[in-house]
């Protein structure tokens, strides 16, 4: 296996993008990685593809998009599609990145896109992530996942974490302001948390992330192409992907234990022993409140039933120990098939010390996540500034 490294990203304004079409916003991202890479589109080799078709309501965006990808005409560059639910951005990421440590190919194009303003039944799609059969007929989303999470944790636990969520929902928010790439910059209080409306109680709109169109782009590159490319090059130092059960009636919803038994596995890879003092960001899927404090459990931060400590503690914040989600999270900003890619162009942009006002200080080693599904999917990268072997 090659070691591969990230050299280039581009990130999209987003929120509702009626000024572009889904091709120019593709584009936008594109030009932004290229711009930052110093290299032209003809020096990519292969392009991957994330999107989720039935948010954008385009089938096989990734054709519509190959103009804006350098795959048109004339250009004759494998195009791969991925579409893995809530984990397809990060799921883009791992392709690109076993494309090149194959010894593929040495420069890929890893671009993620969503237009979820084109389609206004975004809802009705999220409802149909639940086994069909069985369990849809009872009207489970994903909202309504978040929501018996946020009771059976609180139940479990013996512990009423309200104030702790509402604390989440702030952070991220406020982190938001920092990032002028994000779709929800707003400044919130704890007046405003509770004067949130219920979704589905107990969980509330401020737990609840947006819906956005937006697109990302990332180009990985192989060893010895990559200090060809920058001076600043971020290494992947592991990658890891799990999957269980369909069935949502069959999971233990209080702790996410394929979450935990992922992150194990990619500890190992990455020689991490005290994961708290060798990280320096972590950039988790925190879609709803509940789980960016779940995360921090199954990541190995905090004990079972104790990731709201962190949060009294200050670990999390932005200027704590451990900032988890500096750029605002998927709390802030969701162009759902392209969320987990801005998680990884996240930790990297860290690394590279390129994340402007956002930018914590001396990070060695970031974190990138993403889950999707009915809670049964999840990714994770580690990116780090020295090339381990």
């Amino acid at each position: 296996m090659r070691r591969v490294a990230i050299v280039g990203v581009g990130l999209t304004r987003t929120g509702r993008r009626a000024d572009v079409s889904h091709q120019e916003l593709v584009w936008e991202a594109v030009r932004e990685a290229l711009d930052d890479a110093k290299i032209g589109i003809d020096e990519i080799e292969a392009v991957v593809h994330g999107s989720m078709d039935n948010f954008d309501g385009i089938s096989s965006p990734e054709r519509f998009d190959s103009p804006a990808l350098g795959c048109g005409r004339g250009f004759g560059k494998p195009l791969i599609k991925i579409s893995t639910g809530g984990t397809t951005g990060i799921s883009t990421a791992l392709a690109a990145y076993y494309h090149i440590a194959s010894g593929l190919y040495d420069v890929v194009l890893a671009v993620a896109v969503q237009k979820v303003s084109e389609n206004v039944e975004a809802q009705q799609v999220l409802n149909t992530a639940i086994e069909p059969i069985l369990e849809r007929v009872f009207g489970m989303g994903a909202i309504h996942a978040a929501a018996f999470q946020q009771i059976r944790y609180a139940t479990v636990y013996k512990k009423n974490i309200e104030d702790y969520l509402a604390e989440v929902a702030i952070k991220n928010r406020q982190d938001a302001m920092r990032n002028p790439y994000a779709h929800l910059r707003i400044n919130i209080t704890l007046k405003d948390y509770y004067n949130s409306p219920y979704l589905v109680w107990p969980l509330r709109l401020l737990d609840s992330c947006p819906s956005s169109d937006g697109a990302v782009a990332l180009i990985f590159a192989s060893d010895t192409k990559a200090k060809k490319i920058t001076d600043n090059p971020v290494w992947i130092r592991a990658v890891e992907y799990i999957s269980d059960t369909y069935y949502w009636s069959e999971k233990t919803i209080e702790f996410w234990d394929n979450l935990a038994l992922l992150a194990k596995r990619l500890y190992k890879k990455a020689k991490i022993e005290n994961p708290l003092k060798e990280i320096q960001v972590a950039e988790l899927y925190n879609a709803f409140t509940i789980q960016e404090i779940m995360e921090y459990e199954a990541f190995g931060f905090a004990n079972k039933g104790m990731g709201w400590k962190l949060l009294e503690e200050g670990i999390t914040k932005f200027y704590g120990s451990l900032p988890v989600c500096p750029s605002g999270g998927v709390l802030s900003t969701n162009p759902i098939g392209a969320t987990g890619l801005i998680r990884v162009a996240e930790a990297a942009l860290q690394v590279m010390g390129k994340a402007g006002q956002r930018q914590v200080p001396n990070v060695e080693n970031a974190l990138a996540h993403a889950w999707g599904g009915a809670l049964q999917f999840h990714g994770a990268m580690i990116i780090s500034r020295e090339r381990h072997y």
